[in-house]
Formats: structure tokens, sequence, C-alpha cells
């Protein structure tokens, strides 16, 4: 079983429209409404995939109600806690080409009492748990140092921890020991404070985090792969991609991959570069079932090509202070699964 942590959950609507254009108005031409956020998402590429998954969401008002909905529907335990504020609701605009706008509202503050609950409700779960997926940025009210103490308390009942956050979150829960950390490109090198250029200087910067606590770094490279670096050893990955029809969730998608695969070792990261690679090519932020899965177009090395110059811009070192997009509760992964 796989228990996901979302502490600002959405409720995320897709429209399709021919183009966007400013001050029009746009008929979709589809619309789809589903549950969000990082965790969540996990969750529903793990019940597509098959497999038990439980996800301990704080959710209020009637958009929390049809979040729970969203997710009984799609086969996933729903562990509630009731909080004061509405659960947020997100939109996302996907033209043909695969441009994605995303408006995402603020989500809840929180209270102390509420910050407690969801991890009493984590603590319940824990030891009946394989791994914890612990995913997103923090909603108002919970300081850097919530995921530590999450991890901290997981560690003591014995469950597994996989952490994908960003800024000042990831860096206090590293000296909590994370089993697995799960930066993209521009996390990665935000959290060792410099550019990135070459996947050698990413494969430097994982190590940089399992210096600092982290057991495995599993890191997504956008167009330019996927690593996975820990004791037992690195590995690079890449998965073809023909189109994109729209990435939102896919980094989710991916990780469900790696952890229902095992969460350790070169099949783990092949397994977790088709579910990527299966999620970018759905609509919305639909996860891929086994049937959307193809093997054939990965390939995974231990010979990792250091001098490779990363494609996309790997540049920002300091706080990012955003709105946060659908699907992913702290920054964008275009492309993040190939």
């Amino acid at each position: 079983m796989i228990l996901t942590v979302t502490p600002n959950p959405s409720l995320d609507r897709t429209y399709e429209v021919p183009a966007l254009e400013r001050g029009e108005v746009l008929r979709a031409a589809g619309e789809r409404m589903d549950p969000g956020g990082k965790g969540v998402n996990v969750s529903r590429a793990v019940a597509a995939a098959g497999h038990r998954t439980v996800a301990v969401v704080p959710l209020g008002g009637a958009p929390g109600a049809l979040v729970a909905e969203l997710l009984a529907g799609q086969g996933i335990e729903v562990a509630p806690v009731p909080v004061a504020g509405h659960t947020r609701s997100n939109i996302a605009i996907a033209e043909p080409d695969g441009t994605l706008t995303k408006i995402n509202a603020p989500g809840p503050r929180l209270t102390p009492a509420e910050s407690e609950a969801i991890l009493t409700a984590v603590g319940a779960y824990s030891p009946a748990a394989d791994w914890i997926a612990c995913c997103g940025s923090l909603p108002r009210g919970l300081a850097p140092e919530w995921y530590a103490e999450l991890v901290t308390r997981a560690h003591g009942a014995g469950a597994r921890i996989a952490l994908d956050t960003s800024g000042p979150s990831l860096l206090a829960a590293l000296a909590a020991r994370p089993d697995v950390v799960k930066p993209n490109a521009e996390e990665l090198a935000e959290a060792v404070g410099r550019p990135l250029a070459t996947v050698g200087d990413a494969v430097k910067a994982a190590e940089e985090l399992r210096a600092r606590g982290a057991g495995t770094v599993l890191a997504s490279l956008g167009a330019d792969g996927q690593l996975l670096v820990s004791a037992a050893g690195t590995w690079y990955g890449s998965a073809a991609v023909d189109a994109v029809r729209s990435d939102v969730g896919a980094g989710d998608a991916s990780l469900a991959g790696f952890l229902a695969a095992g969460g350790q070792g070169p099949d783990a990261l092949s397994a977790a570069l088709a579910h990527g690679a299966a999620a970018v090519r759905l609509p919305g932020s639909e996860m891929p079932s086994p049937a959307d899965l193809d093997a054939s177009r990965v390939a995974v090395t231990a010979d990792v090509p250091l001098d490779r110059v990363l494609g996309e811009p790997v540049g920002r070192i300091g706080p990012i202070d955003r709105i946060e997009p659908i699907g992913r509760d702290d920054t964008s992964e275009q492309g993040s699964p190939r």
C-alpha cells in the first residue's frame, strides 16, 4: 500500500480551447474535472496501476467534498482531515499545441490543530504503508519544518518516505533523512544554490543532497531525462515521447511508477520513465493505466552522459515565490518524464 499526503489539495478544472485569446469569449472543445495536488495525483496513478493507495488530505467546504467523491470514484481510499477553510479550486486552459495556462488559488490557512490532525492521520496509516509519498508545497499556516516532523514520525513507525517538495521545505526535511527526494532540475539547482549546466552538474547536486540526508535522489531533468542517484549507484534514463498533450501530473505519475516498482534501482527508474511518458500523452491530469505504458520507449543506463548539456535553462537559485501550477503544488515540471 502506498500512502500519500497532500497538505494543499485542490479541485482541478481543465478546459481544452482552440486558442487562448485575451478578452474574448472562448468555447471549450473539451473539459474535465479532477481531484488535484501532487500527492493526490500519485494516489490516482497508483490506483490506475491496480495497487492499493490511501490519500491523506485536508478537505473543507463543497470543493473538498467533491474532491473526496472524485477520489473514491477512482478506487482510492480517502483519509479526510476536516478543515475550516475551503479546499482550493484551480483552472487549467489547454491549447492544441500543448501550451497550458494555469490559474491556482492559494488554498486555506491551516490552524495548529489542523496541522496536528494531518500528522495524526498519517500516523494511523503508517504501519500498513510500504511507502509514504509526501508531496507538494505547504499551505499557509504550516512552517517549512512541517515535512521534517512528518518524516521523523513516519520513520519512528518504521515507514519509508518519498518527499516531493522544494525550497525551504525540502532543505528543512533533509536533516530528517527522507528515503527518497524527487526534485526537478530547477528545484535541484535551487537546493544547492547554483545553476546546473550539464547532467554531470545535476549528478553532483544530487550527491550533495544525499550528503545532507537524502537516501536516494530521483531527479527529473525535463526533456533531458531523469537521474537516479543512490548508495547503490547512479543511473540515467530517458523515454521517447512523440507528442505532449498535457504535462499536468506527469511528474507525479512518474513518482507513482517508481514507488510501485519498489522505489530503488534501475528497474524502478524505468517504471518512473514509462509512467511519466504515458501521462504526457493523456488529456488534463489523467493518470496512465498499464495499457498506456510502453517499456520499449524507455532506455536506462549506468553510463551516465555527464558532459551532456542540459537543453532547458536551469539557473534559478534564489527563493521561489510564485503561484503554484495545477497538479504540481510547488513548481512546474514541463516535460519531466522524458
